[in-house]
């Protein structure tokens, strides 16, 4: 089905070491229009230095990145800038501004990156990211008020809010029980049919990686080891990822 589909992101042979230790070792992946896409490896594997390669946070030592058909490190700092818009990223700990209210760290990307201060439209669109998370009563709240789960669903409500082609969730669930990940889990496929995203979720959380995924590419010693969807990966036989299917 996917070999039908628009490639959104197409990595290859991806490298980055930092010091001795070889984080990535060669990494191809491609990302397709409307698809959920799980990374699944232990700690350490270089998940996360993956899609921070991505958006630029990170210079690889090798390899090519293409993203809605741009290759990001040919990119001028206005067109990377201009690229990450299209690319919402959900991180770990959420980001959230600990200083400033709900309402005002969703109205922080539009006025910054765009232009956008008309107050009415700034309540309407802060209005519809927070109801499409479920959270719009926790609009005045300050960060310290929330929950583990609701701090998530507001970081992720933030990066909806400029309306992103592409969603890049660094361990979303890491740290929350299981009937908040449950959500979370939900919450990434809810914004797929609202938002038409292609997705890319981080996680060493293997009910995670069941629940959201279409397919799943197994990061072992820096490169993708094997890849299918959930039942294909459970019996695929690969030592390193055995430990995840133990259940």
């Amino acid at each position: 089905m996917t070999e039908k589909r628009e490639a959104v992101v197409r990595i290859r042979n991806l490298t980055k070491a930092f010091g001795d230790r070889q984080v990535l070792n060669g990494v191809d992946l491609d990302l397709f229009s409307g698809e959920n896409l799980v990374i699944l490896g232990r700690s350490g594997t270089g998940k996360s230095v993956l899609i921070k390669c991505m958006v630029g946070l990170i210079r690889p030592d090798g390899g090519s990145i293409q993203i809605l058909g741009k290759d990001v490190f040919q990119l001028n700092a206005n067109e990377l800038n201009a690229l990450r818009l299209e690319v919402g990223f959900s991180f770990q700990g959420s980001a959230l501004y600990d200083s400033m209210t709900v309402r005002q760290n969703l109205e922080f990307p539009l006025r910054r990156n765009l232009g956008i201060h008309d107050q009415h439209k700034l309540d309407e669109m802060v209005s519809k990211a927070l109801n499409d998370v479920g959270l719009e009563h926790a609009v005045d709240l300050m960060p310290a008020e929330l929950s583990g789960g609701m701090k998530k669903r507001i970081g992720i409500a933030r990066t909806l809010i400029l309306n992103p082609r592409i969603m890049l969730y660094d361990e979303p669930t890491a740290g929350l029980d299981p009937i908040t990940s449950m959500e979370i889990n939900e919450l990434i496929l809810s914004v797929r049919e609202k938002y038409n995203t292609s997705s890319i979720i981080i996680t060493h959380d293997i009910s995670s990686a069941r629940e959201t995924s279409d397919r799943i590419i197994g990061l072992v010693d820096g490169k993708n080891k094997v890849e299918g969807t959930f039942s294909e990966l459970r019996v695929s036989g690969e030592p390193a990822l055995e430990p995840f299917f133990r259940y």
